[in-house]
């Protein structure tokens, strides 16, 4: 496995125990603890897809990558499953929530999330702080917005399969990107 394979993977390992956390606490608190995966992401060099979606032309390796998040946050939304419980039936709630929203209100809150995670992230790099992480994260799950990578988890946890998932998750994925190159757009480049 490439290296660049192993720090996608990585970063959906990350990104998926921080949807875990949430589904175990909720709330704020959730919400909060979510931020654990980003930081990671970030501190480590990771690769992560909607870290890389508004700074990567290369739409192979950014498929590469997204991939490798996946193959991590099945991984974790089957232990969420697995293990039962709030986290598994806030998995439930949470994606019955999403799938009832329609393609285009779940595309709108899939580019309010790339927005929030390329701005949390590009302030990272500029400032070499953590704070844009801290706030943007938890700005992203209270606002209602969907993150592509983390719903797998939801998705696999729910363990509830419905014909609305082969609309939702495209959606969700297209929606992150377009959201993620917002800043790209509108900032001269450097």
């Amino acid at each position: 496995m490439s290296k660049d394979n192993r720090l996608s993977l990585f970063a959906g390992l990350l990104i998926g125990l921080g949807a875990y956390g949430f589904l175990a606490l909720g709330g704020i608190p959730g919400a909060i603890i979510f931020a654990f995966g980003l930081v990671g992401v970030v501190l480590t060099g990771s690769l992560l897809y909607t870290g890389k979606a508004g700074v990567l032309t290369d739409l192979g390796a950014l498929g590469k990558i997204w991939f490798w998040n996946v193959v991590a946050c099945v991984f974790i939304g089957l232990m969420v499953y697995a293990i039962g419980g709030e986290p598994f039936e806030r998995a439930q709630t949470l994606v019955a929530g999403r799938l009832a929203q329609g393609p285009w209100r779940c595309f709108l809150r899939a580019v309010g999330c790339g927005i929030i995670i390329d701005l949390s992230v590009y302030l990272y790099r500029v400032s070499k702080s953590l704070i844009p992480i801290l706030f943007g994260v938890p700005l992203f799950i209270l606002c209602g917005f969907y993150h592509s990578i983390a719903d797998v988890v939801y998705l696999v946890a729910a363990w509830k399969w419905s014909p609305a998932i082969l609309w939702f998750y495209p959606v969700i994925v297209i929606g992150n990107y377009v959201g993620c190159n917002v800043r790209r757009l509108i900032l001269p480049k450097e």
